[in-house]
């Protein structure tokens, strides 16, 4: 949960503030529908967002979770569903691991499933970061899968055989909770966080658990940023562009 702009901030939320200013200065124009993501940065992007708007800016924003959408509207941003818009102009979210080709894991926040609907309905995705997230390898941040409740220790155990043919360090799966509960996403799935370690290869990760047929989701966020805003504790911001 992010503090409110009054509150003190940590060196981590001037990061966070650092890159979500930025990206709405540099790639935000009025007219524009956005994707609003979800997180601590991007719960930072909304309130700076709404700042604007009620300065007179005109947008209408597409929220990636209940949450998000529910502080957007607080904070004055007119939401809409995304089947009320033709397409979006542009996604901001953030990532919980970057590398320096933009491959992301997401899904922190168990949001994993909207965000990538939101991010490819989109003309261009660019995530905000802080310099913590940024990474040379992915998969030290546990990788979220979205699977349905159906079934699931099943499609556990079809994970397990996946992971025991790919190129990673670790193997362990676990069940997220919240409160002492299975933890139940947006759309009402259950979240598995796969521990491991070092993901030698995004893609065909990817490609093998998409296979499996209780697997919703996954967090590997492949191919769909175009480009990464970094923040700094200092306040200053810098971009790196894809590909």
């Amino acid at each position: 949960m992010t503090a409110p702009l009054t509150a003190p901030m940590t060196r981590q939320d001037t990061a966070k503030r650092a890159a979500a200013a930025f990206a709405l200065d540099r790639f935000v124009e009025p007219g524009m529908r956005l994707g609003l993501g979800s997180g601590s940065t991007s719960h930072w992007m909304v309130r700076l967002l709404a700042e604007r708007v009620r300065g007179g800016l005109d947008v209408v924003g597409v929220a990636t979770s209940a949450g998000t959408a529910e502080l957007a509207r607080e904070e004055g941003i007119r939401v809409l569903e995304l089947d009320e818009v033709d397409g979006l102009d542009l996604t901001l979210d953030g990532a919980d691991e970057i590398d320096p080709e933009l491959r992301m894991i997401k899904g922190g926040g168990a949001c994993l499933l909207w965000e990538k609907i939101v991010a490819s309905a989109s003309e261009r995705m660019i995530a905000m970061v802080d310099e913590s997230k940024t990474v040379a390898t992915l998969g030290a941040f546990p990788l979220p899968i979205e699977v349905i409740r159906f079934g699931w220790r099943s499609t556990r155990r079809l994970v397990e055989t996946v992971l025991a043919e790919a190129d990673v360090d670790g193997r362990t799966i676990s069940q997220r909770h919240l409160a002492g509960d299975p933890l139940l996403t947006d759309s009402g799935h259950y979240i598995l966080d796969l521990g491991l370690g070092r993901i030698g290869d995004p893609e065909a990760l990817e490609r093998q658990l998409r296979r499996i047929p209780g697997v919703v989701e996954t967090g590997l966020f492949l191919g769909i940023a175009r480009a990464m805003v970094i923040g700094r504790e200092d306040g200053t911001a810098r971009l790196v562009e894809g590909p």
